[in-house]
Order: structure tokens, then sequence, then C-alpha cells
């Protein structure tokens, strides 16, 4: 699991291809807070640290078996 110190607000999540899923908002507990501007039900939705396959610049990228929440772009 990745240490979330190393995930900061802003950043962008991606598929493991690099296609956009959403950004960060902030990181609760165990989990990726993502930004309501990043989805189509305005709602924060939530991705957990253990579906991040690796951090790349300001990217974090999920595993391919990633469960992506209802309502991501």
């Amino acid at each position: 699991m990745f240490e979330n110190l190393r995930i900061k607000e802003h950043m962008e999540v991606t598929d493991i291809n690099g296609q956009h899923i959403g950004t960060v908002d902030e990181v609760e507990d165990e989990r990726i807070k993502l930004t309501k501007s990043d989805s189509s039900d305005n709602m924060h939705h939530f991705l957990s640290l253990d579906d991040i396959d690796r951090i790349d610049d300001n990217r974090i990228y999920l595993k391919a078996a990633a469960t992506i929440p209802e309502g991501v772009a």
C-alpha cells in the first residue's frame, strides 16, 4: 500500500492506461476522496488506497482490477 503522505490535493487519478478518473480532494483514512467536480452526480466518491498501482509525478495510476465508483468521470 502507498503512504498517504505521497498523495496530495489536486493530483490526477487515472486508470491503468492513463485515462482520467478524477482529481484528489483529500485522503481520509485509507481512502482517496475525489472532487465533486469530476463526478456526473456532483457527489464525492472514494477509492481505496489498495487500488493504487503506482504514483508518477502528479498522477496516480489505479490497478487494472480497481473498482471505479459509478458516477465518476
